[in-house]
């Protein structure tokens, strides 16, 4: 068997309407794959937001819904 060109696996779960817009959106940029799809919505979201690559030694715990406020995490 070939190594895939892809070897990590996500699942996530969606909801019928986040399912629907997914593949409403798959179809008007003509992506070949909702997994394409998926990874080209990733890929802006993050280019966007600027969170391309995080930096060395961040922990999954760094990442949350909220910012942190400054007295909470201060920059040294």
């Amino acid at each position: 068997m070939a190594e895939l060109e892809r070897p990590q696996r996500l699942q996530i779960m969606l909801t019928e309407q986040e399912l629907a817009a997914v593949e409403n959106w798959r179809f008007d940029k003509r992506m070949p794959s909702r997994s394409a799809a998926v990874r080209e919505l990733l890929r802006r979201g993050l280019a966007a937001e600027g969170f391309l690559t995080a930096e060395t030694g961040v922990k999954s715990q760094d990442f949350g819904v909220l910012s942190p406020t400054a007295e909470e995490n201060p920059k040294t």
